[in-house]
């Protein structure tokens, strides 16, 4: 049996277990006729939709690079500005009241930084008494800075 003609299409958005927007993918006529094409999640590839993704992917890849080289500004803002102090509650042998979040440390760099950190970024240990710990702020995919958290008594 003969193997079916492919067709080439330029996917409009990711597709699972096909391609991420922009790609060029081979697909059996009956699915891009069928489903990819009527649903406007691909179409045709020519040299002039081509071209057009490539100007996107660019574009995209400028404002990729520039978000990094946001997140290493601020990463060296961060890392420069020494410990953050948290006051808790403490009781006996210095254990705390409570747990110290990531919203916390997300608002004492907001209030002495002026800078706003997604607090689902921030990794910290399990703090449950005063003392310092260092918690890791993901800034972007490939950017992470470590910062200084000092728990005291309030």
């Amino acid at each position: 049996m003969a193997k079916s003609k492919r067709i080439q299409l330029v996917l409009n958005q990711d597709i699972s277990k096909l391609g991420k927007f922009g790609d060029l993918v081979e697909v059996a006529p009956g699915y891009a006729r069928n489903y990819l094409v009527p649903k406007n999640l691909a179409i045709a590839a020519t040299p002039g939709i081509l071209k057009q993704v490539e100007r996107k992917r660019e574009k995209e890849r400028q404002r990729q690079l520039e978000l990094k080289q946001q997140a290493l500004e601020q990463q060296a803002i961060l890392e420069k500005a020494g410990a953050f102090k948290i006051a808790k509650q403490a009781g006996e042998a210095e254990s705390i009241f409570g747990t110290v979040t990531t919203q916390d440390v997300a608002d004492v760099i907001q209030g002495s930084l002026n800078m706003e950190v997604d607090r689902r970024g921030i990794t910290i240990p399990d703090i449950s008494s005063l003392g310092t710990y260092e918690a890791e702020i993901k800034l972007h995919s490939d950017v992470t800075a470590k910062v200084n958290i000092e728990v005291v008594a309030s």
